[in-house]
């Protein structure tokens, strides 16, 4: 009987036994796992990074006045609204040429709505209050200036000197337990508002006290990082009839706190 040999470049069967395969097996399993870390490697290098959670963008504004310079920091994810509608004024130019109207020493500087000669500007609506967005009205925070209205901020903002916690949220249930809205802080500077808080003070235009000599008048404010805006043609526009907000009242001298207390809303004082 003719035996049958393999076909052309086959294998006849039987031609290895089970022991024969098991290092060409284990070659195979070792060069498989070898291949592994490389293509996790290659897998993870083309991943595109993505950004740390959590992590807010803090804007700054550099405002230059008559008495020097200072730096901004606001919070958006704490007063988005308030840093919104702050640097909105700030992008318009409408802060260029305004003036500090209103300086306490111990207590708090105020500006950011009269200009020059000390007539109010046009502002834009009016903001809600974020006062109950958990942050104090410490020093060298800046926050919204507003009316007896906890909601009828706009443009004008103060910048605490002292420890005001006075000024924070307390309930909903008024105007005065409403507290001021803090946005910001100032980063650098601070030296400047010390400077403008010491200013001598008097009576001028529509104000009975309170205004310093030298008036100091913010010549310019920009987003730091952004190419500064054409100032908006209603920035100077004339004054509305509506009375100005005002930033929260000046304690009152020990002798005079009966009086006070009868008051349910912060005001100018009078």
């Amino acid at each position: 009987m003719t035996a049958i040999g393999p076909a052309k470049g086959g294998i006849m069967p039987g031609m290895f036994h089970r022991h024969d395969r098991l290092p060409m097996l284990r070659a195979l399993l070792a060069s498989a796992l070898l291949a592994l870390p490389a293509a996790a490697i290659a897998q993870q290098t083309t991943k595109p990074a993505t950004p740390a959670p959590g992590v807010v963008d803090h804007p700054r504004v550099l405002v230059h006045t008559t008495q020097g310079d200072f730096t901004l920091e606001l919070f958006p994810e704490k007063a988005p609204k308030s840093v919104a509608n702050f640097l909105q004024y700030v992008r318009d130019g409408f802060y260029d040429g305004t003036v500090f109207h209103r300086v306490v020493d111990g207590y708090m500087i105020q500006g950011g709505l009269y200009s020059r000669d000390l007539t109010q500007r046009r502002t834009r609506a009016a903001i809600p209050s974020e006062a109950d967005n958990g942050l104090s009205n410490l020093r060298g925070t800046v926050a919204v200036a507003r009316g007896t209205d906890a909601n009828s901020g706009t443009a004008q903002f103060f910048v605490n000197l002292v420890d005001n916690r006075r000024l924070d949220y307390v309930s909903n249930q008024s105007g005065m337990t409403w507290g001021f809205t803090v946005f910001g802080k100032v980063v650098s500077g601070m030296d400047t508002i010390d400077k403008i808080a010491k200013l001598p003070t008097r009576p001028q235009g529509p104000f009975v006290s309170d205004v310093p000599n030298p008036l100091v008048v913010i010549d310019a404010a920009s987003v730091i990082g952004e190419e500064k805006a054409a100032p908006a043609g209603s920035a100077t526009s004339a004054a509305p009839a509506k009375p100005a907000p005002a930033a929260p009242a000046k304690p009152a001298p020990a002798a005079a706190k009966k009086v006070e207390k009868k008051s349910s809303t912060p005001s100018t004082p009078a």
